[in-house]
């Protein structure tokens, strides 16, 4: 009895089946007239009920035990579900109990920019870096360009300042300031400024004439020989570097430009993916050349995962249309054929796929003779199924006129919304249809026959010589000819057809 009483009713009441009792009160029996009405089992209002109902008197002691084990349980629910009652009101997808589903987003490998989007972590040979000091120097941003620039040239300045500033400190050279019979290392030199300043004069080879050095400080002049040489090498390396940077060919890629979205749509009867690219200066680039990836994670058969796989898209590399001539802005096309990786895709799948196309042009620019790389990507969300890029290009008097404003700009086309092995698919089984039904049709069609010069005695009276006749289903000595008939289910010559 004692299990009887407290195990079994002690399960919330939310959680159980709606069954026929009276002295639960009316709004229990609402509630569960509600579930069993609608069948949709609304987890957090349930058990947002059992806690309101919580303030019914409790009948007799041995529900109290009850009463108090389903308020502890239904506030735990409760305290449970209050964060997801706080997504659901923001998101608009919701599960299947009515809870948010977060939606994850596409990380770009490459931003539309052409910046990697890529950081390399936990990096232990920190030490490689300074193998190759230049390229690091090159690489870095520019204020920590300028800052490497100015400490340089100031570490240099106050190090050798210091040095002249010791040897006429041990010389005693500060002592003999006021006597004119003492000679001194450097002249003029009473303090660690002026030190600085000849160490300045020195290595930027100024000399102002005021301080000097005199004959009489052989290790001054050693001091001077080192400062001179190693100043020049500063400037050159310091010099160097910034000539470097500011030089840099990525920034012509700022002027190189692609399309914000990619398009699908037919080309002479064949499914193309294409974007468009453009160069805004006069000066063009020289060997322009396309290449095109697609970064898509998969996983063999044999179970291993390969995040972010490259694999290449032909933009027309085995013909030579991945050169290019860039004068105006150009179309790139990549014809979906069987070799490409959007054989299978079609329009619904495309809007499922995650998937992302990084294109990169490459070229020598004209002026300074480096080379520049300019990429961009295009996420699945990107690629617009049936749409054509509008036309930019229009003949002016004299010349031709590229209207820029149009460069982003497509519009639709009708397009099948199949895959391209869809496509290839029902085009050859037209090709077949259609190959087969001309046969059958000339088997079937009334066959020209000459009649001859002398009648037969069983020939028609009606007849006339010389005058043709037609007969069904027979075939001529025309027809029977290999070269001349019908050979293995084709379509007779022309020969064939002028003697008709």
């Amino acid at each position: 009895m004692a299990l009887k009483n407290s195990v079994f009713p002690s399960r919330p009441e939310s959680l159980a089946l709606p069954v026929e009792e009276k002295g639960e009160g009316e709004e229990v029996e609402v509630a569960t007239e509600t579930t069993a009405s609608t069948g949709v089992f609304n987890l957090s209002e349930e058990l947002g009920h059992v806690v309101t109902t919580e303030t019914v008197p409790s009948p007799p002691t041995s529900a109290k035990v009850n009463r108090s084990f389903q308020a502890k349980l239904a506030e735990r629910e409760a305290k449970a579900n209050q964060p997801r009652k706080k997504t659901q009101g923001t998101e608009k997808e919701r599960g299947r109990f009515g809870w948010a589903r977060a939606r994850r987003k596409r990380q770009r490998y490459v931003e539309k920019n052409g910046r990697c989007n890529v950081q390399h972590g936990n990096m232990r040979e920190t030490y490689r870096y300074l193998t190759d000091i230049f390229t690091t120097l090159v690489d870095l941003n520019w204020r920590c360009s300028l800052f490497v620039f100015v400490m340089a040239y100031a570490v240099t300045w106050l190090f050798f300042g210091a040095i002249w500033y010791l040897i006429a400190y041990c010389r005693g050279d500060l002592d003999h300031l006021e006597d004119q019979t003492w000679t001194p290392c450097v002249n003029n030199v009473n303090g660690f400024i002026s030190a600085f300043l000849f160490s300045i004069e020195t290595e930027t080879t100024i000399g102002y004439g005021h301080r000097v050095i005199t004959d009489q400080c052989p290790v001054g002049t050693m001091l001077l020989l080192l400062q001179a040489i190693l100043g020049s090498m500063v400037n050159a390396f310091m010099v160097g570097c910034m000539f470097v940077k500011i030089s840099q060919p990525n920034k012509r890629a700022e002027t190189l430009v692609f399309s914000k979205h990619a398009v699908i749509s037919l080309r002479d009867d064949k499914l193309c993916l294409m974007f468009r690219v453009g160069d805004l200066r006069s000066s063009h680039i020289v060997g322009a050349n396309m290449r095109a990836k697609l970064i898509k994670s998969k996983q063999t058969q044999e179970g291993e995962f390969i995040p972010l796989d490259q694999t290449d898209i032909s933009v027309g590399f085995e013909t030579g249309d991945d050169r290019l001539f860039l004068v105006s802005p150009l179309v790139i096309s990549h014809e979906i054929d069987v070799h490409s990786p959007f054989w299978d895709m079609s329009h619904t799948q495309l809007e499922k796929e995650d998937f992302e196309i990084v294109v990169i042009l490459e070229g020598m620019v004209e002026a300074t003779g480096m080379t520049c790389q300019a990429r961009s990507s295009y996420l699945a969300e990107e690629v617009l199924w049936g749409h054509r890029f509008s036309p930019m290009m229009s003949l002016a008097e004299g010349f031709f006129d590229v209207d820029y404003g149009a460069f982003h700009h497509t519009f639709e086309v009708d397009t099948p919304s199949c895959s391209a092995r869809e496509l290839s698919l029902a085009a050859a089984r037209l090709d077949a249809h259609l190959y087969w039904s001309i046969s059958s049709r000339l088997d079937e069609e009334p066959t020209l026959v000459n009649q001859p010069t002398k009648q037969p005695d069983s020939g028609s009276a009606n007849s006339k010589g010389g005058e043709p006749t037609f007969t069904v289903g027979e075939m001529t000595d025309i027809q029977e000819q290999p070269g001349l008939g019908e050979l293995n289910g084709s379509v007779a010559t022309d020969q064939s057809e002028s003697e008709a």
